[in-house]
């Protein structure tokens, strides 16, 4: 991928404390065809058995991201870059926006998302895939106008989890923001499912009177607590410390391979921004100690 994509002036030091060396991205699309139908998932239990592990990035400088996967800004009817436009903390944050739509429904033949963001590939890394649970916090920042459709609604994923470390990605695990205004959990317990332990929603009673529709147009933090474990593995989500959605999570093997945020969304969106800040992916020994960690 060329050197300069979502690069700051070289006056700006990364935040990144974790490292992995650069591995070419494919290119061409024979190519990339010809590889993709070689590619079997891989879902695997870490071999780590050290400290306790943390990424971070304030999206201070594309070094964070070096050695992973950038979507190429422009591609996907996308766009994405390090940008002083909204900033939570520090002298930037990540933007990503849409272009224009890639179908006028987002139930097409062809699955079309939007994409626009980097991803943090930690089984490439020297230490491998993390092992989990682990505490995941990113503030975020969205103006994007979500529409219902005949089929399939507009969709805004702003955070994607895999333990599948191949390209297919074939375990992944969502955090999507939909019609209602409702942050939730998706594809769980399974892939393609959607049963939750608890869900926030319009028949939801608030805490308090506290409205929990996710708010735009201002940064919001969330928090993920994923465990991958294979007989008890389950996902909590914090939208500014009130939980929001909590399933069961099947499918893993202790391990969490990679990840993405930034603008995932439906193809019919024809406009909408967002921008993350303050990233953190931690191991954490339990959900005692992530709430310790969260300090809510």
């Amino acid at each position: 991928m060329p050197s300069n994509l979502l690069r700051p002036p070289p006056s700006v030091l990364p935040k990144s404390r974790i490292r992995a060396r650069l591995i070419p991205t494919l290119t061409g699309l024979l190519c990339s065809a010809w590889i993709m139908s070689c590619v079997v998932p891989s879902i695997r239990t870490p071999d780590y058995t050290g400290p306790l592990r943390e990424f971070e990035s304030g999206f201070e400088s594309q070094d964070d991201f070096e050695g992973f996967y950038i979507v190429p800004p422009g591609d996907y009817q996308s766009s994405h870059e390090l940008s002083t436009q909204e900033v939570f903390q520090g002298r930037y944050s990540h933007k990503a926006w849409i272009t224009a739509p890639r179908a006028a429904h987002n139930d097409g033949p062809a699955y079309l998302p939007h994409r626009a963001y980097p991803t943090i590939q930690l089984h490439k890394t020297s230490e491998g895939s993390f092992r989990t649970p682990c505490l995941i916090t990113l503030w975020v920042f969205t103006d994007v106008e979500l529409q219902p459709r005949d089929g399939i609604d507009d969709w805004l994923s702003l955070v994607t989890l895999s333990p599948d470390s191949s390209d297919l990605w074939s375990r992944t695990i969502l955090v999507n923001l939909t019609t209602d205004g409702y942050l939730r959990l998706v594809h769980v317990p399974a892939q393609g499912q959607q049963q939750h332990l608890f869900q926030a929603g319009p028949s939801t009673p608030p805490p308090g009177d506290r409205d929990l529709r996710f708010p735009q147009g201002q940064w919001v933090r969330l928090d993920v607590y994923l465990d991958l474990d294979p007989q008890e593995g389950y996902a909590k989500v914090w939208q500014d410390g009130a939980l929001v959605s909590h399933a069961q999570v099947y499918g893993g093997k202790g391990g969490l391979a990679q990840a993405h945020f930034g603008l995932y969304a439906g193809a019919a969106l024809s406009a909408g921004t967002v921008y993350n800040d303050d990233l953190s992916i931690r191991e954490v020994r339990d959900e005692v100690h992530a709430g310790e960690i969260m300090k809510f």
